[in-house]
């Protein structure tokens, strides 16, 4: 960027400081301050068209194995209205599939061979739905997908996330179905996290994996990150700009990767067609290309749109202000997909599409993770209030964090800690947690005859 940008920067925030609250009286000045920031940022206008022309992006999805995967079979689509479902509905099509179903609380947006109105919370009538549908294969889509509201919805999304997707894993297993295909997110990638949103995705993943490693049920899943086609960050600056209201961004440095709808259901047929033994079969695209600027992209809107007032805020709950240091191993940085973590970098193999990375990831919820798995479900029965949903859930969330590391290598953990060890001064609480378990983890398995204990115990049970 730009001095004179920087510049202008450091006086909005000046004149703003971040937090919730903001002096009606600073507006003018952040008005004109946001306007000479435009005209700085020269390069803003082009950033903002580059983001917006990912929606034409697509990936390579290997034809003949889809066709002769999907022709003629009964496929099953939850949350078929979304953006993401009308996209899967769309690519599936082309395929020659004997019969499309679509499960959700509203109707689908593209014809279907029948619709089914069902909440996936609903235990009872997504078994119900299941059973009468018969599928041959089922692409579960259906999320609570905003993370500031899954800060206040605790209750909605924790059980449409978290149990939505337990109640369709065993409906598959009771209908005796082959497959089944998870959207998850890239915010799943973290080991551990305190939000919601992100860590009611991750326990998604683990209930399938889970699964999937058991045998009773073959799956995948696929990781997308910020889909442009269905942005909330997007809609937010554009119904912003065109009020004149305050844009509020969480901080002028952060960058992110984005991805099509397109290659979202894309990246989904390709963890339909790509087989996966021993666990469940993880699917990230590999080219993300360069991540995006959010305040190029605040900037350029607001060139098209009009200037608004430009307020960098802080984060707001459910987004991520520091990502654990031990996220991303160096020996793996651009031959791995930035959506599969360190943790699970080592174990990527090949796919089939050239333009996908695939990890399988081996799981079995301990007894302690399934009885606070039926504690939290009983709780949500009976419990709306969100701070006692939030605490049930963050004892689950790390107790699934260890379930997640007993399933990693020796080598692989003794590997970030290391990668963090430097970094242990400046961490926030949330990642001071990951690396003392991590840690602690490393130099359990490190002790004289651990290995032997664990096997014995293992055969025990």
């Amino acid at each position: 960027m730009p001095d004179n940008s920087t510049a202008i920067l450091a006086q909005i925030r000046q004149t703003a400081p971040p937090g919730p609250g903001l002096d009606e009286s600073a507006l003018p000045r952040l008005r004109e301050l946001s306007a000479a920031l435009v005209a700085a940022s020269g390069e803003s206008v082009a950033e903002f068209r580059r983001y917006l022309s990912v929606t034409e992006r697509g990936i390579d999805v290997p034809d003949q194995r889809a066709r002769a995967h999907l022709a003629g079979r009964t496929i099953l689509v939850t949350g078929a209205s979304g953006c993401i479902g009308t996209a899967l509905l769309q690519q599936l099509d082309r395929y020659g599939p004997g019969r499309l179903v679509a499960l959700d609380l509203d109707e689908p947006k593209v014809p279907v061979a029948a619709y089914h109105q069902v909440d996936v919370r609903d235990r009872e009538a997504v078994a119900d739905a299941v059973a009468e549908i018969k599928p041959d294969l089922v692409f579960h889509t259906a999320a609570q997908r905003d993370p500031s509201l899954a800060e206040r919805a605790v209750h909605r999304t924790v059980t449409t996330n978290v149990f939505g997707t337990r109640n369709v894993v065993d409906a598959c297993v009771q209908a005796s179905v082959e497959q089944l295909v998870l959207a998850s997110t890239g915010k799943a990638l973290r080991p551990y996290t305190p939000d919601v949103y992100a860590a009611s995705k991750r326990a998604a993943e683990l209930i399938v994996a889970d699964a999937a490693t058991r045998g009773v049920l073959r799956a995948s899943a696929a990781r997308f990150t910020h889909v442009v086609d269905n942005s909330i960050v997007l809609n937010r600056l554009r119904a912003w700009c065109r009020r004149g209201e305050v844009v509020r961004l969480h901080s002028a440095d952060d960058r992110f990767y984005v991805q099509s709808a397109r290659e979202s259901a894309q990246l989904l047929l390709v963890g339909a067609v790509t087989s996966a033994e021993g666990g469940l079969g993880l699917h990230a695209i590999r080219n993300l290309d360069w991540p995006v600027s959010v305040l190029e992209i605040a900037l350029g809107m607001m060139a098209e749109q009009g200037v608004a007032p430009l307020h960098i805020a802080g984060y707001d709950p459910g987004y991520e202000e520091q990502a654990f240091p031990g996220l991303y191993d160096p020996a793996f940085a651009g031959d791995v997909s930035p959506l599969i973590n360190s943790f699970e970098a080592p174990r990527v193999q090949a796919c089939a599409s050239p333009d996908v990375d695939l990890v399988v990831n081996p799981v079995n919820l301990s007894e302690d993770a399934n009885r606070r798995l039926d504690e939290l479900a009983a709780l949500c029965a009976t419990e709306y209030d969100p701070e006692v949903v939030r605490a049930e859930f963050d004892l689950l969330s790390r107790t699934l964090l260890e379930v997640t590391l007993a399933n990693v290598p020796p080598e692989t953990l003794r590997r970030v800690v290391e990668l963090t060890r430097p970094h242990v001064q400046r961490m926030n609480a949330t990642n001071t947690y990951i690396h003392h378990r991590v840690r602690m983890r490393a130099g359990r398995l490190a002790r004289p005859g651990f290995a032997a204990v664990q096997t014995r115990n293992a055969a025990a049970r």
